[in-house]
């Protein structure tokens, strides 16, 4: 079997999945350069979840030109150079848009997100993280982020059942779907081993 070449892996979910963390011991696993969200750069994420309707707008187009940044600069300098692993994908932007935004807002993002979409590049696969949503809520607590002590359940499961809307009929790129309810990447090894082994068979030339 060959090693993966040139690839760019993307590891997507809600809020407090675990993505940045599969997504760090996969880019040291596959040798690849690691592409992480700074989220707490937002200067409006503070407040957003006390006043969702009052500061997604302003929280949504920071993110937008955020990710696009990132993206763009980061895959000028190093696409068909290496693999790269990501936390997140830039599509994910739509996901949080449609739930947050007015239509008059949301008309507005679609306009900017449209052109901005097509300038980035995409991923050759998805791995999309899931549980259900008292293990997320337990995962959130735990980290305690400042910012996300107000974060209430039903806006958390609405963006789960967002993600699984999105997924259903997503189909630009390979996606494996993982259930982690029982699976903590951060401490074991088999299963995280089973995934690697899944990501080099799927790349296989």
């Amino acid at each position: 079997m060959q090693t993966i070449k040139n690839k760019f892996i993307a590891v997507e979910g809600v809020i407090g999945v675990g993505k940045t963390t599969l997504a760090k011991r996969l880019a040291k696993e596959l040798n690849s350069k690691l592409i992480c969200e700074v989220v707490e750069e937002n200067p409006f994420l503070h407040k957003f979840y006390d006043d969702i309707k009052g500061r997604a707008f302003q929280t949504q187009i920071f993110f937008l030109l955020s990710r696009y940044r990132q993206m763009k600069k980061f895959f000028q300098i190093e696409m068909f150079q290496t693999n790269i692993v990501s936390d997140y994908m830039f599509m994910k932007d739509s996901i949080f848009a449609n739930l947050t935004l007015n239509q008059d807002e949301l008309r507005m993002y679609q306009a900017i997100f449209s052109i901005l979409k097509e300038k980035v590049v995409h991923p050759d696969l998805i791995i999309y993280l899931y549980a259900d949503l008292e293990k997320v809520l337990h995962r959130i607590k735990s980290r305690n982020r400042t910012f996300e002590r107000n974060i209430q359940p039903e806006y958390i499961n609405n963006l789960m059942k967002a993600y699984d809307n999105f997924f259903t009929t997503f189909t630009d790129c390979k996606v494996i779907k993982i259930d982690t309810n029982n699976i903590n990447y951060s401490r074991y090894t088999k299963q995280f081993d089973k995934l690697v082994i899944t990501i080099k068979k799927m790349f296989q030339i």
